[in-house]
Parts: C-alpha cells; structure tokens; sequence
C-alpha cells in the first residue's frame, strides 16, 4: 500500500499583476475562516471595500519581491522543498503540494494522490502553529474534496509542530548563521490574528483572558492546547532554551495587521518602536510562524518595518532567513511525514 504526503501552504498570486492579485486576496479574504463574519457581511466587506482599496498596493508589494524567472518566493521555495522530500522519503510514499489559495490547488494535489491508489493520506499543513484561519481552513478544504470521493482513504493529520525537535534545530541552524552578540536584540515577530480568533479557540470560555496578557499562554494545557498565541509562546520558549538568551534579550510580537480590529498583541510595528526609543541599534528578527520566505518576511521586514525602524532612530533590522528548503527542514519534514 502506497502513503500520500499532502504538503499544504496559503498560496500566493499566479502573478505580480493586478488582476491576479484582485482574484488572490478575493478567494483568500472571502475564507470564513480568515474573516469570520456572516457570509453576506463578508462578501460586501471583502468584495466592496477591502480588496478594491487594497489590491493595487498589494500588486506592487509582489512585484518589489517577484523573481522574474522562479516567481513569488512561497512558490519557489516551497516547490523546492517539494521536490527535496519526494527525494528523501522511499517510494511508497507520494508526495504532492497543495495550496489553500490558488494554483496548485488542494483539490489537484489531492486528485494526483488518489490517482496513485493510495491507502492514506498525510496532511502536513505547514504552519508550526495551529490557528483556525490557517491550518483549519487547509484542513477543512482537504475533507471537503475527499467527502465527495466514493473510496476515502485512512487520513492523518499533522495539526501544529510548534515545538517539534527537527523544526526548532532547522530554525536555530538558520538563527545561529548570525552572531548574535553583534545584536542589541533578538525578536521573535509572528503573523498576527485577531483577538477573536484566540478567545473562540478556548472551547471552555474559561481559560483564555486578555489573548495571553494574563499568563493563560504560558503552559499547554487541554484548555488552551489548540490557541495560536500559546503555540507561539511555547515556540519562543524552545528557542530561548536552545539559543540560551537571557531575559530581556528577546521579545515575543505579532506582525501583518488588517484592519482596526484589536489583534493578539505586542504589535511588532509597536515593538520596533519601543526597542528603537530604547537605544537598540541592531535586532536580528526570527519570523517562525512561516517556513518559506514570503511577502510578510522579505518585505514587510525587511523593507517596511525597516523603514519604520529607522524613522524611530533604530539602524538594522536583519531578518533571518526562513526554513524555505534547507537540509535540515527537509529532514524534519520526512520525520513529522514518518
């Protein structure tokens, strides 16, 4: 019997143009999952205001990052690593990317893996942390297409890794290519959610508090085993031991809000501020809630915040360089697979 791997990630533009990056965002922000207002509400939010003031700006983003051969960096790299896997694991596994947004599609990856007569399916969504907008809706979506299948495989679902041992020594590997003694700090910055989305995932509505401003992120537990920002917490728990930083010396901060709702805070673009005001001259900046390099890391670091740090009287903002396919990664993939 034959394994299927579904590696899964968000997906970017077919293009830096503007019509694909309208279609883009449209598809993405209409996720109920994303934006969790009533349908209708959600559709003249995203469809009548969002995208058309926003998908411009964001077509010129993509092109600042756009290589003119390869593509979008989550494309190349994540095809990348694709291939690096399918090498490393034996034959009777299949191994297929799917993206959550546009091409390749979850639907096409899955059809591949069916066409192959697989027994099982592996779905390793890959996103450390567990959040409903980013691991549920990929894992939604891969039940929606094989609950139409008249034969539906054994499924298993690889749901969060955030401290699994491969992923944290991967990311230190990358970390530790800087010294970090030529650093005044270290940040960890990870992609925002909107407080809502960290007090829905608490089943129980009597663990989570202020989105972890109470000390509810502190330790896993049942209560909170499935909320973003303990995740996170418990991420940046594993790095410290490793990196043995001594407190003061790193921050924990959310990055890439939408919108005026409240989302999980620190605010990174907050953070920079504080630490620029504070005397920091250079931070190295770990971004570990994304394992290819994308827009949110290669230019919402590197040259928006960057920009920002410097106007608050900061020099250097280095971003370290993600997962993307580096050994390493590769190894700890093949091993979250087996």
């Amino acid at each position: 019997m034959r394994t299927g791997v579904l590696l899964i990630n968000l997906g970017t533009p077919k293009s830096p143009q503007n019509g694909d990056v309208f279609t883009y965002l449209n598809e993405f922000l209409t996720d109920g999952r994303v934006i969790d207002l009533p349908w209708l509400k959600r559709q003249l939010l995203v469809r009548g205001i969002i995208v058309p003031f926003r998908y411009k700006n964001s077509a010129r983003t993509y092109r600042e990052i756009w290589h003119p051969e390869k593509g979008s960096p989550l494309m190349y790299h994540s095809m990348a690593l694709l291939q690096k896997v399918r090498a490393k694991l034996p034959d009777s596994y299949v191994v297929e990317l799917g993206m959550r947004y546009e091409q390749p599609s979850i639907e096409e990856a899955l059809l591949k893996l069916k066409a192959q007569k697989v027994g099982e399916i592996i779905v390793l969504p890959l996103y450390p942390q567990y959040a409903s907008s980013s691991t549920g809706t990929a894992v939604q979506r891969v039940f929606e297409v094989i609950s139409r299948w008249t034969n539906i495989p054994r499924v298993r679902v690889v749901n969060s890794f955030c401290t699994d041992e491969g992923f944290i020594d991967a990311f230190v590997d990358k970390i530790r290519k800087h010294d970090l003694q030529e650093y005044d700090h270290v940040l960890f910055s990870y992609h925002g959610l909107p407080l809502k989305h960290i007090f829905d995932s608490d089943d129980s509505k009597k663990h989570c508090k202020q989105g972890g401003a109470e000390g509810c992120c502190e330790v896993l537990s049942a209560d909170n085993q499935f909320c973003y920002r303990a995740q996170c917490t418990q991420t940046t728990k594993a790095f410290v031991r490793k990196l043995n930083l001594e407190p003061g010396a790193y921050s924990m901060s959310f990055q890439s809000r939408l919108g005026k709702e409240e989302w999980v805070k620190p605010y990174t673009i907050e953070m920079i501020e504080e630490l620029a005001r504070a005397g920091k001259k250079k931070v190295l900046v770990v971004c570990p809630a994304f394992t290819a390099d994308c827009l949110e890391t290669v230019f919402e670091i590197s040259v928006e915040y960057q920009d920002e740090f410097e106007k608050f009287g900061g020099e250097k903002l280095q971003l370290v360089e993600s997962l993307n396919d580096s050994d390493q990664w590769v190894d700890a993939v093949v091993d979250l697979v087996k």
